[in-house]
C-alpha cells in the first residue's frame, strides 16, 4: 500500500491551490485500504467508522470528547442507542482485535474450543512469553523452555492453526512489545489476555487487559461489555532532561493516584510536554498505568508516534492517520473527572518500592529511606527490560551509562541481566554494540521473554527467606512476585537508573551527585545518559518466528490428553438453583493486600496454566489468614484443624459445602489471569465479599458465575469473623442496582444483617444464572 500513499502525496503537491487536499488525500487513501499489519493483508484500519460512531455520539452528548472517548465510543456496537454516562452504564463494544500471553492463552483457547465455534471472528494473536525460565541466558534458556513446554506449545500452535489464531514462537519476545512493533495503531481498540496490554497507548491506541472469557466473547463476535469509563486527564509541561525518564512520570502517577486510584478511569496524557517523551516512552507510561488500577492509558497521536510507524514499516499506517489526526486528539475543553498537571522540568529521578509499585521516592532519599526502614542498602541484583522498559531507547540509555563506567574500568559491583523486549530488539542491539556493552560491564542477556518480572527466575544467589534488595526495570514488585522470596525488597526505577545503582552496588548513590571509583583510584561522575531514540539503520528483524494461521484449518487435529498434567479441557460449571446462598463457610478472611499473585501465584505455577484442577493447588496461598496472621494456614470448620487454603477448599467441595471469601480493599489488584476467579469456582466458592475490587478481577469473578459484591458500609468487613456463617439473600429478585442482604451467623447463634452491592447488570446476572458467561453463550447459540 505504501506506493499509493506516495501516488497521494504527488497528487496533493499536484493540487490547485484552490482544491481541499485534506478531501482528496482522505479519498484517495480510504481506496488504498491500508491493511491493519503486515501478517493480515485483508484486514484493513477502519478510520472511516470510527469517524463515523464519533460524529453520532458527538451529536449526542453535544459536547467536546476526549480522546480516549473518541476511541471508546468510536467502537460502540450501536452508538445512536448506546447509554452513555461515565462510570455507571455499561458499554457495548467491538474492539478490532485480540492478543493473548501463552500462559493465559491456554486457559483462553480451552473456553473457546469449549463454545464450538470454527474459527475466531477478528484478528488474534497468541504469543510465548511467559514460559521461559531465566537461568543461564538467552540461548540455553530458550532451548530448556521448548523442551519442558513442548506439550504447551504444541496445544497452542495447533489450536492456533485451527481456529485462525496467528502465532508468535517462544523465543519471539514480549507480547506488548510485539504489539506495539506490529499491531498497535493511533485510534485501535485491542483487548489482551494481560494486564499491561496498554503498552499499546504509547501509539495512541486503547488496549485493554482483560481475562480470557472476554477475550472468548470477542474472538466469538460478540460485543464486548466495558464499565463506561471516567477520564483522568494528565497534564504534562515541560520536558524530560538529564536522568528523568517517561519511566519517572508513571512513578511519579503511581505516587498520586496509589494503586487503586485510577480503577474505573482511562488515564489520558495531554499537554506541550507531550512531544518530549518518545514513542516507546510513551509506551512505558501506559504500560504501568495498570499498577495504578486504570482501565487503560493513551497518548495523543503525534509526530514521535509517526516516526516510529514509519520506523516498524507502518508508514501507510502513518499517512491515514495524518489526514485522521482530529479523531486522534482530545477536542479542546474537553471535561476531564480529574486532572492532574506535572512538570517534567521539575521531575526527579524516582524509585518506587518495596513490596508495592506506588511507594515513591527520589532517587536522591532512597538511600537514607532504607537505612530508617531496616530495608537492605546492598544491592544484590540489578534487572532491566521487561514489557515496560525493553526498547531500542531503553537500552541504548543503558548502554550508555555502562559505556561511561567501562572507560574508567569500572563493571557492575550487583549482578546485572538485561531482557530484550522481542526479537526485534535482541537482533538490533547486537548488531549495534548494546549487547557487548553491556555484557562487558558484567551483564547477563537472558531470552526474549517476560522472565524475572513475572516470577520465572531461577535465582541461585539467596536463599528463601533471606532479606535483600534488588533493583528492576519491570513494573510489579509485590512481596515474592520476582523470586518467589517474601524477604526480597524489590524496587522499581528506569533501566538507566538500574544500571547507574548497579554499578555502585548500593541504594546510598545518586548518579545526578555521586562519585563511582576508576579502577585507576580516580573519582569520576556519570554523565546522564544519551541514547538515539531509534536505531539510525533499519531495525533488524532477527529469526523470523511467526506461524500464519491457514486460510482453512478445519482438518487440523489439537490433541489433548487425558492424563496430561500441563493441559484439561474445561467441564461446564454448574448452573444456578434457584435458591438464595444459605449457611456458607468462610473459606478465609483475608487480611490487608490481596493481588491476584496472592490469589493464584505465578513462576513454578505457570506450568499448570492449562489445567484447572493442578492450578487450583494454589488458591489463595498467599493470602494472609486474619484469624492467624498466617498465609496458607486456615481453619477447617467442620475438623476445626488447620491446613492449606486449597487442602480446605477441596475437603468443603467433597462435602457439598458452599463457602465464601471475605477480603480487604482494591481486592484482587495486579494480573489479568483469570485463574484467580476460575479457582475458586472451580473449588466450590460461590462469592467473594470485600471492601472494593480491582476492575478486571471482578469482571474475571462474574464471567465464571461467582458473586463478586462489596460491603455497602466497609467497616461491616470487622462484623464478620472466620468462624461464622454466611447466607446470600434476595437472589431471586437479583436486578442491576438492587443491593442484597448478608445474614452473619455467629457461633453463639446471635444473628446480624448486612446490606451487599453489586455491579452487575442484565448481561451479568444471565452469566451467574447460567453458572458462567461461557454456559450462557452455548444456550445463546441453541437458540
Amino acid at each position: 500500500m505504501a506506493p499509493y500513499c506516495v501516488l497521494v502525496s504527488r497528487l496533493q503537491q499536484a493540487l490547485s491551490k484552490g482544491v481541499r487536499r485534506y478531501h482528496a488525500s482522505r479519498v484517495l487513501c480510504q481506496r488504498a485500504k491500508v491493511a491493519m499489519s503486515q501478517f493480515e493483508p485483508s484486514e484493513f484500519v477502519n478510520y472511516e467508522k470510527l469517524e463515523k460512531n464519533i460524529n453520532i455520539v458527538r451529536k449526542r452528548l453535544d459536547r467536546p470528547l476526549t480522546l480516549s472517548e473518541k476511541i471508546v465510543y468510536g467502537h460502540l456496537d450501536d452508538p445512536a442507542k448506546q447509554d452513555i454516562e461515565r462510570g455507571k452504564t455499561y458499554l457495548r463494544l467491538r474492539p478490532d482485535r485480540v492478543a493473548m500471553q501463552d500462559a493465559t492463552a491456554q486457559m483462553a483457547m480451552l473456553q473457546f474450543i469449549s463454545s464450538g465455534l470454527p474459527r475466531v471472528a477478528v484478528p488474534s494473536t497468541i504469543h510465548c512469553d511467559h514460559l521461559i525460565e531465566a537461568q543461564l541466558g538467552g540461548e540455553k534458556d530458550l532451548r530448556r523452555a521448548k523442551d519442558i513446554n513442548q506439550e504447551v506449545y504444541n496445544f497452542l500452535a495447533t489450536a492456533a492453526a485451527k481456529y485462525g489464531v496467528g502465532f508468535w514462537k517462544p523465543g519471539s519476545g514480549i507480547i506488548h512489545q510485539i504489539i506495539l512493533e506490529n499491531y498497535s495503531y493511533p485510534g485501535v481498540m485491542l483487548i489482551g489476555t494481560d494486564s499491561h496490554t496498554p503498552n499499546g497507548g504509547g501509539l495512541g491506541a486503547i488496549c485493554i487487559g482483560v481475562g480470557g472469557a472476554d477475550a472468548v466473547d470477542v474472538m466469538a463476535g460478540i460485543p464486548w461489555e466495558l464499565k463506561c469509563p471516567k477520564v483522568i486527564g494528565v497534564k504534562l509541561t515541560g520536558s524530560l532532561s538529564g536522568w528523568s525518564s517517561p519511566k519517572d512520570v508513571i512513578l511519579k502517577v503511581a505516587g498520586i493516584l496509589t494503586v487503586k486510584g485510577g480503577t474505573g478511569a482511562i488515564i489520558e496524557y495531554h499537554g506541550p510536554g507531550v512531544d518530549s517523551i518518545s514513542c516507546t516512552g510513551m509506551a512505558t507510561i501506559c504500560n504501568m498505568g495498570a499498577e495504578i488500577g486504570a482501565t487503560t492509558s493513551v497518548f495523543p497521536y503525534n509526530n514521535r508516534m509517526k516516526t516510529y510507524l514509519s520506523k516498524t514499516g507502518r508508514a501507510a499506517i502513518a499517512s491515514l492517520a495524518d489526514e485522521f489526526q482530529e479523531h486522534l486528539k482530545p477536542d479542546p475543553g474537553c471535561p476531564y473527572d480529574q486532572l492532574i498537571e506535572i512538570n517534567l522540568n521539575e521531575l526527579k529521578p524516582l524509585i518506587n518500592g518495596p513490596f508495592t509499585p506506588d511507594l515513591a521516592h527520589t532517587v536522591e532519599e532512597v538511600g537514607a529511606v532504607a537505612e530508617k526502614k531496616g530495608w537492605p542498602i546492598d544491592i544484590r541484583v540489578g534487572l532491566i527490560g521487561s514489557c515496560t522498559n525493553s526498547s531500542y531507547e531503553d537500552m541504548g540509555r543503558s548502554a550508555a551509562v555502562a559505556k561511561q563506567a567501562l572507560a574508567h574500568g569500572v563493571k557492575c559491583k550487583s549482578q546485572f541481566t538485561i531482557t530484550p523486549g522481542s526479537e526485534q530488539i535482541r537482533a538490533t542491539i547486537e548488531r549495534d554494540g548494546y549487547s557487548k556493552i553491556l555484557r562487558d560491564v558484567g551483564g547477563v542477556v537472558l531470552a526474549n521473554a517476560c522472565g524475572p518480572c513475572i516470577g520465572q527466575w531461577d535465582r541461585k544467589d539467596t536463599k528463601k527467606g533471606e532479606k535483600n534488595t534488588i533493583v528492576t526495570s519491570y513494573n510489579r514488585n509485590f512481596t515474592g512476585r520476582n523470586d518467589a522470596n517474601p524477604e526480597t525488597h524489590a524496587f522499581v526505577t528506569s533501566p538507566e537508573i538500574v544500571t547507574a545503582l548497579s554499578l555502585a552496588g548500593t541504594l546510598k548513590f545518586n548518579p545526578e551527585v555521586d562519585f563511582l571509583t576508576g579502577s585507576d583510584g580516580k573519582k569520576f561522575k556519570l554523565e546522564p545518559p544519551d541514547a538515539d531514540e531509534l536505531p539510525k539503520l533499519e531495525f533488524d528483524p532477527g529469526q523470523d518466528t511467526y506461524q500464519h494461521p491457514p486460510k482453512d484449518g478445519s482438518s487440523q487435529h489439537v490433541d489433548v490428553s487425558p492424563t496430561s498434567q500441563r493441559l484439561q479441557l474445561l467441564e461446564p460449571f454448574d448452573k444456578w438453583n434457584g435458591k438464595d446462598l444459605e449457611d456458607m463457610l468462610i473459606l478465609i478472611k483475608v487480611k490487608g493486600k490481596c493481588t491476584t499473585d496472592h490469589i493464584s501465584a505465578a513462576g513454578p505455577w505457570l506450568k499448570f496454566r492449562g489445567h484447572l484442577d493442578n492450578i487450583s493447588n494454589n488458591l489463595l496461598i498467599g493470602a494472609i489468614n486474619i484469624e492467624n496472621d498466617k498465609a496458607n494456614t486456615v481453619r477447617n470448620a467442620l475438623t476445626q484443624e488447620f491446613g492449606p487454603v486449597p487442602d480446605t477448599a477441596r475437603y468443603y467441595k467433597k462435602e457439598g459445602i458452599n463457602w465464601v471469601v471475605v477480603g480487604d480493599e482494591n481486592y484482587g489488584e495486579g494480573s489479568s489471569r483469570e485463574h484467580a476467579a476460575l479457582e475458586p469456582r472451580h473449588l466450590g466458592g460461590r462469592a467473594i465479599i470485600v471492601k472494593s475490587f480491582a476492575r478486571i478481577h471482578e469482571t474475571n469473578l462474574k464471567k465464571q458465575g461467582l458473586l463478586p459484591l462489596t460491603f455497602a458500609d466497609p467497616a461491616d468487613y470487622d462484623k464478620i469473623h472466620p468462624v461464622d456463617k454466611l447466607s446470600i439473600v434476595g437472589l431471586k429478585d437479583f436486578a442491576p442496582g438492587k443491593p442484597l442482604k448478608c445474614i452473619i451467623k455467629h457461633p453463639n447463634g446471635s444473628q446480624e444483617t448486612i446490606v451487599l452491592n453489586h455491579t452487575f447488570n442484565e448481561t451479568q446476572i444471565e452469566w451467574f444464572q447460567a453458572g458462567s458467561a461461557l454456559n450462557r453463550m452455548k444456550e445463546l447459540q441453541k437458540h
